[in-house]
């Protein structure tokens, strides 16, 4: 038999319920959110991974990622289904970080002025809209990206907490596709490494890599113990030019980078 006064609970519920749904409405959007930066007139469409637990009362680490030549485009998409991309959807719980990935355009590469400046403003605008921490942003890329953390890591060297390039370099074989020119120098490497700095970094490259030679890596961590860095390397022997599934699932890989953290001073 129902209570008496059964009117009553049931319109204490409903409007419990009510005052309940705004809160449910304006609870965070969270996952791969798509996002749209302009640069100078420009417009380029980028994501962003925001993690489920985010909340806006605290500062979060940031990732930024380069993804290779191979996902470039214009569709906002298929940077996200290469390297740290699958590495979050195969263990979302791993990552407690932002991850902003934006999209290089067929036919550039992440080493040009505009691709660089599109990268950086979708980094700024996430840690803006997101309250990333500016003392925890870390940099990483894969094969054209790769390339893309090592001279953005070169050029703004107290910009990034930490730096994992994988299977990049600064020199390319003139068989890549779309790759600028860059003069065959051991200078060019004593200067990446002299930019860089202290900013640590950890290196990963497979040592059968027939698109991007290992000698790129060996080359560049050599320079940066000779000039006092702060560096790791890991390279897979018998590994081909994916070396970024292994990379990213490296179970120290997160942590150490989560260790990693600007000074204020720097």
């Amino acid at each position: 038999m129902a209570p008496k006064n059964w009117w009553i609970v049931l319109t204490l519920a409903m409007g419990g319920l009510l005052l309940a749904s705004p809160a449910w409405a304006r609870r965070p959007e969270t996952g791969f959110l798509n996002r749209l930066v302009s640069v100078g007139g420009v417009n380029y469409n980028y994501q962003v991974f925001v993690p489920r637990n985010w909340n806006k009362n605290e500062k979060w680490p940031v990732i930024l990622f380069l993804h290779g030549h191979g996902e470039s485009g214009d569709d906002g998409l298929l940077q996200t289904g290469e390297g740290i991309g699958n590495a979050i959807r195969a263990g979302v719980e791993r990552f407690p970080f932002l991850v902003v990935f934006p999209q290089c355009r067929k036919g550039d590469w992440w080493t040009t002025a505009a691709m660089e400046t599109q990268a950086l403003q979708a980094l700024d605008q996430t840690v803006k809209e997101f309250k990333g921490d500016p003392q925890r942003i870390y940099l990483t890329g894969l094969s054209m990206g790769g390339f893309g953390t090592w001279d953005m890591g070169s050029k703004y060297a107290g910009r990034f907490a930490a730096l994992v390039p994988i299977c990049g370099g600064v020199r390319l074989a003139h068989h890549v596709a779309g790759a600028p020119d860059v003069e065959d120098s051991p200078d060019l490497y004593t200067t990446a490494a002299r930019k860089i700095g202290k900013t640590p970094v950890w290196a990963f490259h497979g040592g059968a890599d027939d698109t991007v030679p290992v000698t790129e890596s060996r080359k560049l961590v050599e320079a940066l113990k000779a000039a006092g860095g702060n560096v790791r390397y890991t390279e897979y022997p018998g590994v081909g030019h994916n070396s970024w599934d292994k990379a990213y699932a490296e179970a120290e890989l997160l942590p150490w980078l989560l260790s990693q953290k600007l000074s204020p001073t720097r």
